[in-house]
């Protein structure tokens, strides 16, 4: 039985690909423009020779990739549809199932190299002076999660290698400066923070067990988490004064 996973996340311009065997990374790709920059034109027409170049250079053929990991967001929102939209794509094609799993997660487990054990705040820029954010921990070995609600201080198993331990929300710049004088014990890690780092497809693989663990998204009716509407919806609606039904 095939064991590969293809992964990819574009909650960002420099969005990635990653070809994994079980949770061993076999090929990997992160989009790039000409110049070595992330590439913000032309992601959609760089995604999928990015998917094509790991499974030439890894020798797998499509029909033994048994399930796509897609990173949910929230970010980008022109990136992630793009990356969305092409997971969803290749698993109807393909006849496999399509898991998501939080980009804000996935800037730590695909960390290079890997992040030593202690709680972060994992962070995207949301625009308009905001930011994504999310509280991750990296676990010692059996090492238990800090009380922040009941249902986080379960022991964690061996070889798990971070674990989100709030859900997404939007905070303001001004929150993210108090957070890192007042909480020092917290790492703040995203591009361009203390540890500059963005999410990566690459980030799947220390965490595979635990994804495939949950349920496969519904190929109809998924979408990822754009964080918040995109900036053009914003202005129809202020312009219309009305919702944008879709």
């Amino acid at each position: 039985m095939s064991d590969y996973t293809l992964a990819l996340d574009g909650s960002t311009y420099e969005g990635s690909v990653a070809l994994l065997r079980g949770a061993n990374v076999v090929a990997e790709r992160t989009l790039k423009g000409e110049d070595g920059a992330a590439p913000r034109a032309g992601r959609g027409e760089k995604l999928m020779p990015a998917i094509a170049d790991c499974l030439r250079d890894s020798g797998v053929k499509r029909g033994e990739i048994r399930c796509i990991v897609c990173g949910s967001g929230p970010g980008s929102f022109t990136s992630l549809r793009v990356a969305g939209s092409v997971a969803k794509g290749l698993a109807a094609g393909y006849s496999i199932d399509l898991y998501a799993v939080s980009s804000l997660l996935l800037t730590l487990t695909g960390a290079q190299p890997p992040l030593p054990s202690g709680e972060y705040l994992s962070v995207l820029d949301a625009m308009r002076g905001e930011f994504y954010a999310a509280r991750v921990f990296v676990p010692p070995w059996l090492a238990p999660l800090p009380e922040r609600g009941k249902d986080l201080t379960r022991p964690i198993k061996h070889g798990v290698s971070a674990v989100q331990t709030t859900p997404p929300a939007i905070i303001s710049g001004a929150e993210l400066d108090e957070i890192s004088v007042k909480e020092r014990e917290v790492k703040i890690i995203g591009p361009g923070r203390q540890i500059d780092a963005r999410p990566h497809a690459r980030g799947v693989a220390p965490i595979l067990d635990v994804v495939l663990a949950g349920a496969p998204v519904n190929l109809a009716s998924w979408e990822p988490d754009y964080g918040r509407l995109a900036e053009a919806q914003v202005r129809w609606e202020a312009a219309h004064g009305r919702k944008l039904t879709t």
